[in-house]
């Protein structure tokens, strides 16, 4: 069995900002040539990187991102399927829509693209593939059942394709940050941004560079013989919550 990686090709999902992008920028450090994958085109694409068109809710596009990408730069050997959306409310007033659109897209995109992203790596027999979870997905949040749902799915998700394909040095682990200072937590309010940052441990919100650090290891050769495994990255907010 081979332990070398071939062509450093990753691709991250909802790459254009956020998480995403601290993750593209340092798997590009890395010496990666990294290819950051979105719906729409981000305004800039950073510098040496290369962006294509993807919607992880069709498998359609996602084939025919990954085959733009084998044709343009070669097969992806690192995945980081880090699109999602959060559709929040209350359960009494969430729609089934709204339920499903979320799992739709954080759950089922992110088999879809896993399972596109595998066959390429089978043949290698090589490969990293990197869930981005969350703590909600083990501790739960009021008004985000759907996104909780969905998060939670993912490990059990990464465990099963890590069992499936560790034979052909595949690895599947996930990440799971806790308050990240993103957009998302922005909106938050800053009541609400103060009383999460009181229950965190190390008393201060993590930046995507915090997330984007432990990513960079689960995707280097140094990784090799760790699989199936959920690393936090939350200050401590998750510890005891089981995932």
């Amino acid at each position: 069995m081979s332990d070398r990686q071939p062509d450093k090709v990753a691709l991250v999902t909802g790459g254009s900002r956020g998480i995403g992008l601290a993750c593209a920028h340092q798997l590009q450090a890395d010496g990666y040539t990294v290819v950051i994958a979105s719906r729409s085109e981000p305004a800039e694409v950073p510098t040496g990187m290369e962006w294509v068109s993807l919607d992880v809710t069709s498998s359609e596009s996602i084939d025919a991102a990954f085959t733009e990408i084998e044709q343009r730069v070669g097969a992806v050997s690192v995945l980081v399927a880090n699109a999602g959306i959060t559709k929040d409310m209350l359960v009494l007033r969430m729609s089934e829509d709204d339920f499903d659109a979320v799992v739709d897209a954080n759950l089922s995109g992110s088999f879809r693209v896993a399972k596109r992203a595998i066959r390429p790596m089978m043949k290698a027999r090589w490969g990293r593939i990197i869930f981005m979870s969350s703590v909600v997905g083990s501790l739960g949040q009021t008004g985000q059942a759907n996104y909780a749902a969905s998060k939670a799915g993912l490990v059990g998700l990464g465990r099963s394709l890590a069992r499936e394909f560790a034979s052909r040095n595949i690895t599947v682990n996930l990440v799971a940050p806790g308050p990240i200072e993103t957009d998302m937590l922005d909106a938050l309010g800053d009541d609400a941004k103060e009383a999460l940052v009181g229950a965190v441990p190390l008393g201060r919100v993590g930046t995507t560079s915090d997330v984007a650090a432990a990513v960079s290891f689960l995707a280097s050769e140094g990784a090799g013989y760790i699989t199936g495994a959920t690393i936090p990255v939350d200050g401590g907010l998750g510890m005891g919550g089981g995932a």
